[in-house]
């Protein structure tokens, strides 16, 4: 290995990148490109609805989305924090297969059965927030009763 020495420049963002791990013949680097997410309400029900306008707040002024176009879903799941998951990257999913931005969300559940569903437009570069959310993840996944009466949905949605 050969060569000069690194300038004091080149030295400082060698210091500065995240270490490069190497098992077997991959490699990988960590970063902190992910958002966490909080949703808040006074059921479990509405603070998946905050969640998800959490979510899509990232990408989007809710403010200005129009509420022309309605989605609909609806899925079982036992768990109550598997749920969150699943509800988010459903509204990701048909957000991103319809070429729509969502500005108004509702849920509700009986049971293991969950059904909601999300109206908004087709997306126009007026918008756009210029990131793009790729979906919910089970990093600090909690959905859990506050110590009030509320209740609070939170994960990390990888950007």
């Amino acid at each position: 290995m050969g060569g000069k020495p690194p300038s004091g420049h080149e030295q400082s963002l060698a210091m500065n990148a995240p270490p490069i791990l190497k098992p077997g013949n991959n490699e990988y680097f960590e970063h902190d490109a992910d958002i966490g997410v909080v949703g808040r309400g006074a059921t479990v029900e509405e603070s998946f609805e905050a969640a998800a306008r959490a979510t899509f707040a990232v990408m989007s002024d809710l403010d200005a989305v129009r509420q022309v176009e309605t989605v609909n879903l609806d899925f079982e799941e036992a768990d109550i924090e598997l749920a969150l998951v699943r509800w988010l990257n459903l509204l990701l999913a048909l957000s991103h297969e319809r070429g729509l931005a969502f500005g108004r969300f509702w849920i509700e559940r009986d049971g293991v059965h969950w059904r909601g569903g999300a109206s908004g437009e087709p997306w126009r570069r007026d918008l756009e927030r210029g990131t793009e959310v790729k979906g919910a993840t089970l990093t600090m996944l909690s959905v859990a009763q506050t110590g009030g009466a509320g209740w609070e949905a939170r994960c990390v949605i990888d950007v």
